[in-house]
C-alpha cells in the first residue's frame, strides 16, 4: 500500500488480531515488519557465505539425479562399490560374502543404507523447529478460518502479515528437509542399482533360495510381471528399518534437547544449607 494512501474506513474498528490469537513468534516478527516503514533505511544483507555442507548436498542431489536418468553412469559408479569376487571393492569385501548369502548381504545393506539415511535426515532437521511451525499453521488456520467465515476484509488483511512469517517459517523446515533428502535420494539409487549388480552377476545357484518353502530365483522371479523378486524383498527390509531408525534417532534427540533444557539439580543447593 503506497504511503499517501489512507487506510480502510473500517480497520480502525477492526483490530489486528493480539497474540492470543496468533502465535507469539509471528505476532512480533509482524510488529517488527510493520515497525519498517523506510527500506531506503535498510542496509543490504550481506551475501551468504560459502558452506561445504550446502555444496555437498547440492552435489549429490544432482549426481543422484544423474544415476536415475543415465543407467550407464548409474551402474559404473554402483561397480565400484565391487560386485564380484573379481572386483573387490569395499561394500563388496564387507558384506558380499563372495556372492552366497544374497539375502544376509541384502538384509544389512538395507540396515546400513537406512541407518546412515536416517542420520543424514536427523541432522539436517530441526525438530523443535518444525513442531512449532506445525503448531503455528494449527492455530493460524483458525484465525484465518474465523476471519473468512466473517467475510471483513480488513480482518483478513491484518493477517498478512502473519502468514507471510508463517510461509517462511515453512519453507525453511522443507529446505533443511530437502537437504536429508538429496543425501537419502542418492545413498537409495546406489544401494538398489548395487544390489541389482550383484544379484545378476551372481551364480544361479546363489541367486536360487528358499522362502517359506517355495524355491525361487531372485533375479529371473518377477513380482506383477514388473519388479524382481529382489526388489520385492529388498524393500521389505529398507522400509520398515527406515521407519524405526527415524524414529529412534528422532525420539534420542529430543530427550538430549529436553536434558539441555532441563532446570540444575537441587540436590547439591539443598545439602549445604
Amino acid at each position: 500500500m503506497p504511503m499517501d494512501e489512507e487506510p480502510l474506513p473500517s480497520l480502525a474498528a477492526t483490530p489486528v488480531p493480539s497474540p492470543a490469537e496468533v502465535p507469539e513468534a509471528l505476532a512480533e516478527d509482524a510488529a517488527d515488519t510493520g515497525a519498517d516503514a523506510a527500506p531506503a533505511a535498510r542496509a543490504r544483507p550481506p551475501p551468504p557465505a560459502f558452506k561445504v555442507s550446502t555444496f555437498v548436498y547440492v552435489f549429490l542431489g544432482m549426481l543422484g539425479l544423474l544415476m536415475l536418468i543415465d543407467t550407464a553412469a548409474r551402474n559404473q559408479i554402483a561397480i565400484l562399490l565391487g560386485v564380484s569376487p573379481a572386483q573387490n571393492g569395499p561394500l563388496y569385501v564387507l558384506i558380499g560374502f563372495s556372492s552366497q548369502y544374497l539375502l544376509l548381504t541384502m538384509a544389512i545393506a538395507g540396515a546400513v543404507e537406512m541407518l546412515i539415511t536416517a542420520f543424514a535426515y536427523n541432522y539436517t532437521t530441526d525438530w523443535i523447529k518444525a513442531a512449532k511451525v506445525q503448531k503455528w499453521s494449527s492455530a493460524f488456520r483458525k484465525v484465518q478460518t474465523d476471519a473468512i467465515r466473517s467475510g471483513k476484509k480488513d480482518r483478513i488483511a491484518a493477517l498478512k502479515p502473519y502468514q507471510e512469517r508463517l510461509t517462511r517459517l515453512s519453507s525453511e523446515v522443507s529446505i533443511a528437509q530437502f537437504k536429508g533428502m538429496a543425501i537419502t535420494w542418492f545413498l537409495l539409487i546406489l544401494i538398489y542399482t548395487w544390489i541389482g549388480i550383484l544379484i545378476s552377476d551372481a551364480s544361479v545357484t546363489a541367486q536360487t533360495v528358499s522362502l517359506g518353502g517355495t524355491v525361487v530365483n531372485l533375479y529371473s522371479d518377477k513380482i506383477l510381471k514388473e519388479f524382481p523378486l529382489w526388489f520385492f524383498i529388498f524393500s521389505l527390509y529398507t522400509v520398515p528399518l527406515s521407519l524405526v531408525f527415524r524414529r529412534i534417532l528422532k525420539n534420542y534427540w529430543l530427550r538430549r534437547y529436553l536434558d539441555r533444557r532441563a532446570p540444575p539439580a537441587l540436590g547439591a543447593a539443598g545439602g549445604s544449607a
